[in-house]
């Protein structure tokens, strides 16, 4: 494990009742090749209260396993139709970066190390629709969805169109073909309120965290979309496909050329889906990517690469001078879902009352994924952090310690 920390000497105040001037936000942006450090004295932070935050953190790694395999196979393997269809890929050491002002003030464990980062992965998700928002691809994230909707071929190596058993049956994927479902907008499949009902690449939606009580998975009556939230991969991935549909091209290569490419990240990050997913469009075959990591696939990225995109989340969407994502998506990405507060679109998870991390601004916007792997980004502070592999229950008070580092 290493631990990096520029080491500098700091005068402790003579009084503890200092009312400390509001922390201008930086401009800066790192370039491609060279991202610029500051000491924890340059970027108005008590190195040895940040290095207490630190080793907290390092303290608390996960328990978990670090075969991702078995972790999954342990957790939503257990459900039906649980069995993993996606890459998987043993974790590294707890690691974190620390960044103020846009600059690198702290870093240890591997932060080139490339690790799943599981339903981080839905922000990215996100982030793709919000692209197609911003090019009149969707003219309004109010719409329906079943109005973007097109027929999808689904590719399977060998299939037949002649075989007599499957004559009669659609060999097209349909997403928004039932009632409910056809009452969906792109707002609700972003925010998990949208119910949607159906089998996609295997897996039904009820088979995702299912309910107790196994009378309720085919027969429960669904909820008005907008008026229930459920935290549900199936129903990311099909927003994935959705979102596939509009843009026409895989959607790893939208996020490359549109923002990675643009926010200068690493050529080292993956977004992959199944070994199931893949459909026909344009002639090309196509691969329908995860929004997470529940049966594999999703992102895998590493550090320094989350801390560029929790830094454009942190500027609202803008790099140095160019705006990447716009302040009307950015809005709706950070307005909380009305049935369940602390959640904006996915994963954009809000601090709203402070119910989410007391010791944390109301103001700050949290990606977060299974491991726990998280981005934190905080405008108030000019604040970007990101933290792999920590127990989940240890987070606030990660954040308390650190942001006790602030002078």
């Amino acid at each position: 494990m290493r631990l990096r920390i520029t080491k500098v000497l700091f005068v402790l105040a003579l009084a503890t009742n200092v009312v400390h001037p509001t922390y201008a936000q930086s401009n800066y942006t790192p370039s491609v090749s060279n991202w610029e450090r500051r000491t924890p004295e340059q970027a108005k932070m008590d190195a040895a209260k940040l290095k207490e935050a630190i080793d907290f953190a390092i303290a608390s790694e996960a328990r978990g396993v670090r075969s991702q395999e078995l972790g999954l196979t342990q957790s939503f393997g257990q459900a039906p139709f649980g069995e993993l269809v996606g890459p998987t890929k043993d974790r590294g050491d707890l690691t974190g970066v620390v960044l103020r002002g846009g600059y690198i003030v702290a870093e240890w464990g591997d932060p080139n190390r490339v690790d799943m980062t599981h339903s981080v992965t839905k922000s990215f998700l996100s982030t793709v629709v919000g692209l197609a928002f911003d090019r009149k691809l969707i003219r309004s994230l109010q719409d329906k969805a079943v109005n973007y909707n097109a027929p999808v071929v689904s590719y399977k190596a060998g299939q037949r169109y002649d075989d007599s058993d499957e004559f009669g049956k659609s060999k097209l994927l349909d997403l928004f073909a039932t009632e409910h479902n056809r009452k969906i907008t792109w707002e609700h499949l972003l925010r998990q309120t949208s119910d949607w009902e159906g089998t996609l690449w295997g897996k039904p939606d009820w088979a995702d965290r299912p309910d107790r009580d196994s009378s309720k998975w085919l027969g429960r009556v669904r909820g008005e979309p907008g008026t229930v939230y459920e935290y549900n991969d199936v129903r990311v991935n099909a927003l994935a496909l959705a979102a596939l549909n509009v843009w026409r091209k895989p959607l790893p290569q939208v996020l490359k050329e549109n923002l990675m490419d643009e926010i200068g990240a690493s050529n080292t990050w993956r977004w992959y889906g199944y070994e199931n997913s893949y459909v026909v469009i344009d002639g090309q075959i196509m691969q329908s990517v995860s929004g997470g990591g529940h049966w594999g696939g999703g992102m895998f990225i590493n550090a320094y690469d989350m801390a560029r995109f929790g830094l454009l989340t942190e500027r609202g969407g803008k790099w140095g001078n160019k705006q990447l994502l716009s302040p009307e998506f950015v809005r709706q990405a950070k307005t909380p879902t009305t049935v369940h507060p602390t959640y904006g679109f996915m994963n954009f998870f809000l601090n709203t009352d402070k119910k989410l991390y007391p010791n944390a601004p109301a103001g700050i916007v949290v990606h977060t994924g299974n491991g726990t792997n998280i981005i934190y980004c905080d405008p108030e502070n000019d604040l970007v952090v990101v933290v792999r592999w920590i127990e989940n229950n240890k987070i606030n008070e990660f954040l308390g310690k650190l942001l006790a580092s602030l002078k």
